[in-house]
């Protein structure tokens, strides 16, 4: 599937913020803020796939 550079950029600022996330829930798998972190970790990858799928609806080198 080819896409276009911005889905790129998009889905790395995506994955950057779940992994900083993840790492910190590792961390911290304990305290509350670990699981806090683990929780939105979830909730980042629902919105991934969200603004993902919006992109690839509207984007003409993509879609």
């Amino acid at each position: 599937m080819k896409t276009c550079h911005r889905f790129t950029r998009i889905r790395t600022g995506h994955e950057r913020d779940i992994q900083g996330l993840l790492n910190h829930a590792a961390l911290h798998p304990a305290r509350v803020s670990g699981k806090v972190s683990a929780k939105r970790a979830i909730g980042a990858k629902h919105a991934m796939a969200r603004a993902l799928s919006r992109h690839f609806e509207r984007c003409r080198e993509c879609g």
